[in-house]
């Protein structure tokens, strides 16, 4: 059985990095007595900027061996260099995990999965930065492809502008759960720390990673968060994870009630109903975007018409919330179906898509 599969939350805990000796020890004794499966502690931190701590290296993976013969907790580190898997080899670590920052860089994931060859180590690979499920994905093959059979990903959120949510970076759901789709028999990790950057919002999103049917979590646990050297706004004392994982309410992917069960099933046959005619519908509104595309040509006129696209935005948005849903929402869906009508009206098999505000967005 794989190592993340031992239970469900599989919980990964510890410090941003490992800072003293004393700290990392006294950090270990605490996790020991928890339902906690693995200890986790930046020992090679990549930072923003030089100047900032950069990590202990070595002598933090000493305290960390030590912790784990002490305590018998397994642990883990971020490697980024191949001298990182070297060492970490020779310390005794248990499971490496590779940074949001080295997977963005195939070739860096590629050097890893070389120094990792012929070596039988759990290893778990974090989402990129950026919002790319097919990069995450290559990671997380090259590091198979290397002889690792126990991987898992690890969910911690992606970079951007945007402060939507109050997020340090973004969830950005559909990603993860894409890749669920695309390798169903993957641990997913959350890592709320990394998401929300908030110690007060670990637990509500704990909560919701696990509804979103993700595997485990990894939460930044530090004896005195306000003091850390690192990360400190979003790590929590041993107290406090103590009682978030208390307050976890872990659901199941189905039910043993027979009659939720015939409710659920009800209610999906409906709305494979409903989802047949929207299919359906989508195909009747293609075809009419043929023959408009037709007319069009035929007038010497342009395929993209702004201020119809303008007139879409605004009477589909509204008339979404006139129904309870976001017009976001709605846009977002509209952008979709403008693309394909664009194409279809340039008899192209590709095409750029528009957005809500008319900016044009290059696609595949």
């Amino acid at each position: 059985m794989s190592f993340f599969r031992s239970v469900r939350p599989f919980i990964v805990a510890g410090p941003c990095s490992a800072e003293t000796r004393e700290q990392v020890l006294t950090t270990a004794a605490a996790l020991a007595g928890m339902n906690v499966q693995l200890m986790r502690a930046g020992v090679w931190k990549p930072r923003t900027k030089p100047g900032s701590f950069e990590g202990n290296g070595v002598p933090a993976l000493e305290w960390l061996q030590e912790a784990k013969k002490t305590y018998g907790l397994p642990v883990s580190i971020e490697v980024a260099e191949t001298t990182h898997v070297e060492l970490a080899l020779q310390h005794g670590i248990d499971v490496l995990w590779i940074g949001a920052r080295t997977t963005v860089n195939p070739f860096q994931v590629q050097r890893l999965a070389d120094a990792l060859k012929g070596v039988n180590i759990p290893v778990m690979v974090k989402n990129p930065v950026n919002p790319d499920v097919d990069l995450w994905e290559g990671a997380i093959e090259r590091i198979m492809k290397a002889g690792i059979t126990d991987v898992a990903a690890i969910h911690r959120g992606f970079s951007g502008y945007s402060t939507a949510g109050g997020y340090r970076n973004q969830p950005n759901w559909p990603i993860p759960i894409e890749l669920k789709r695309r390798k169903p028999e993957l641990c997913i990790i959350c890592d709320p720390s990394h998401i929300t950057g908030n110690k007060n919002r670990i637990a509500e999103l704990s909560q919701k990673a696990l509804d979103m049917h993700l595997d485990g979590l990894m939460i930044e646990t530090h004896p005195n968060p306000d003091a850390a050297w690192s990360d400190a706004a979003q790590q929590v004392t041993p107290t406090q994870l103590k009682t978030i994982l208390a307050g976890l309410v872990i659901r199941e992917e189905h039910t043993h009630c027979m009659n939720g069960q015939e409710q659920l099933e009800d209610l999906r046959q409906t709305m494979d109903s409903m989802d047949a005619e929207i299919v359906d519908l989508i195909a009747r509104r293609m075809e009419l975007s043929g023959k408009i595309g037709a007319v069009k040509l035929a007038n010497n006129m342009t395929v993209y018409q702004p201020a119809r696209w303008r007139e879409i935005v605004a009477t589909r948005g509204q008339r979404g919330e006139m129904q309870g849903l976001t017009k976001e929402f709605v846009v977002s869906v509209y952008e979709k179906i403008h693309q394909e009508s664009i194409r279809i009206q340039l008899g192209d098999t590709t095409a750029e898509s528009i957005d809500a505000q008319g900016e044009v967005k290059a696609t595949e």
